[in-house]
Formats: C-alpha cells, structure tokens, sequence
C-alpha cells in the first residue's frame, strides 16, 4: 500500500501522532517528557511552528502545528530526530525510537480545530486504562494550561481555539466544552484502521485531493518525506556549482580551492535529503557525525551573510520547493 500523502502548504493545521517502537514507552521519566517540551519550544523559535495544543502519553505523542512556512517535514525531522538522540545517549542505547515516520492529518481549522483541541486532551481519559481520575491533574498535556491551572509556556498559542469556543469565560467555558466528551465524527474518523490524511468537510477535502492530482513525480516525492538519496541529491548540487561529486566527497588535510563547496554540499545533504548526519559523515568520508555540524553552521552563518543565495535559490527550483 502506498503511503498516504503528506500535504504541505503555508498556514496549514496538521495533527501529528507518533508511537514508539513496537508500543514501547518513549517517556521514562518527568525530564523525558521535560525534554520533548523543550523541543516544541525550539520549533516554534527555529521553524516558525506554532503549537496549539499537545498531548505526551508513556508510548505516544499528539500535537496540534500550525505551519506557516509550509515546513511540517523539517519540523518533525527535528522533533522526532534530536530526541531519539538525547533518549539513546541518556539510556545508553541505539537504533530507532519510534516505530516509523509519524503520521499527520491535516485538518479543516474552520470545521474541526477546537473539536480536535479536546480530543487531544482527552486522551489521558479515552485509552482503555484511564491514567487519571481528572484530566486536569495530567501534567503531560496542554489542557492544564487551557483551563489556567498552571502557568502557561510562552510558546502555547491557545488564542485560536478560544476565539473558535466564543465563550465570555474562556477558562471555564473550555473546561466545560472538553467535559462534555469526543464527538463521534471524531470518533469514527481516528477508528482503528483509519489511514485518510485529511480531516474536514467534502470541500476542503476534495480541495486538497485536487492540489494533490497537480503534484508531478518530484513534487509528489517531497510530499511523501520521500526525499533524494545522497546520490540523487549530489547529481543536482554537482550540476548547480559545476564541481565533481567525487571532490566534494574526497576529505584533505590540505589547502583546497573546493572546500567551501564542500561545506556547501555538506549542508546541502542535510537540510535536502533524507539522510541523516551519520550517513552523511560516512558519504563524506568524515570520521563522525559530529564532523557534519562545522560544516552545516559555517554555510548557514554565510547564507545570513547573503552568501549563497543563488545556490540556495537554485537548488531548491531543481526539487520544485521554492516559495
């Protein structure tokens, strides 16, 4: 079966979920879950993403994103990757986390955002073993914060979803809106077996089907996280800065003419492909996958330096994501 396509478009709400690894727990500790939160507050400050409500479980996450950069992929990248890195290192383990690529919705914010608001934050109530007695004593979620419970993080962004409720007391009016329960759309909708990628009325959704129909082989590709391998990547770059894939991959300890374009392809393989920053050492014939970074941060220094541009400009016309 094909994977269900991931559609990206500025301003887009998409519902992220994802589990761990043969259902095993992703959170062990209060500084896990600590530690995922910073996370959504590094998105929202490096990738624009705005958070409008979450919900962290033992085995499992929900987030409600607004993406105004049409940029879910690289936000998620950064999410799922950088704490499986900090999870591995804190337990000393290795390998994947998560069972897969997350899976993401993308939701009609007219017909379902603030009913998808209180089904995130039901979930401590709706799995088959209830975690607590009153969602508001679950600390894992946004719902505390909805109700004003706690003090809120600067980066929740809960003013949509109050504006939609339209109640004159936002606190107790949304407390009372989430005790009332799941609608049973909604219910139907996240069924067991479920795999459509798009929640809304027959418009929208037949809306969304139709810019998908547009989408060419590359552009398709995209969509699906299926992005270029290495290889595929360096044809593009080797073309776009008329240098030899085989130098840029060869390592020197000497004075080179090539080495800013290695830099450049270095950083290049990491935000474009679907590599990650081991296989891009190993591609680049590095020692580690910290050797990546120095690369990464001297080009992304220079592109604030307006160094690049038409390289950057470039290459992103050649895998059709240009703004």
């Amino acid at each position: 079966m094909p994977r269900p396509v991931r559609i990206e478009y500025e301003g887009a709400f998409h519902h992220v979920m994802n589990r761990g690894r043969q259902r095993r727990s992703i959170f062990d500790d209060d500084d896990d879950y600590l530690a995922f939160l910073n996370l959504l507050s590094e998105v929202t400050k490096e990738y624009n993403a705005i958070i409008h409500a979450y919900c962290l479980m033992t085995n499992h996450y929900h987030l409600l994103i607004e993406t105004p950069k049409a940029n879910l992929s690289t936000i998620m990248k950064h999410i799922n990757g950088i704490y499986t890195q900090r999870y591995n290192r804190k337990y000393k383990k290795d390998g994947t986390l998560f069972r897969g690529r997350y899976k993401s919705i993308l939701v009609d914010e007219d017909s379902y955002l603030l009913q998808l608001t209180r089904y995130i934050h039901r979930n401590p109530l709706e799995v088959k073993k209830k975690i607590v007695k009153c969602l508001s004593d679950y600390p894992w979620s946004s719902y505390p914060a909805y109700i004003n419970n706690v003090k809120t993080e600067e980066w929740l962004y809960r003013e949509r979803t109050y504006q939609m409720l339209g109640y004159r007391h936002r606190y107790k009016g949304y407390l009372a809106y989430v005790e009332q329960g799941v609608d049973e759309d909604i219910k139907r909708f996240y069924g067991k077996g479920n795999v459509l990628s798009v929640l809304g009325d027959k418009e929208f959704r037949t809306e969304k089907k139709d810019e998908n129909e547009l989408l060419d082989i590359e552009k398709l590709r995209l969509a699906l996280e299926d992005k270029p391998s290495l290889d595929e990547l360096m044809v593009k770059i080797e073309k776009l800065i008329k240098q030899k894939s085989e130098d840029l991959r060869r390592r020197s300890n000497g004075r080179r003419r090539d080495l800013p374009y290695r830099a450049f392809a270095i950083y290049a393989c990491n935000r474009y492909s679907r590599a990650d920053q081991q296989e891009i050492a190993k591609y680049f014939n590095l020692n580690h996958r910290g050797s990546v970074s120095p690369a990464i941060n001297r080009i992304k220094k220079e592109i604030n330096e307006g160094v690049w541009f038409k390289e950057i400009k470039g290459l992103e016309k050649s895998l059709f994501i240009v703004k």
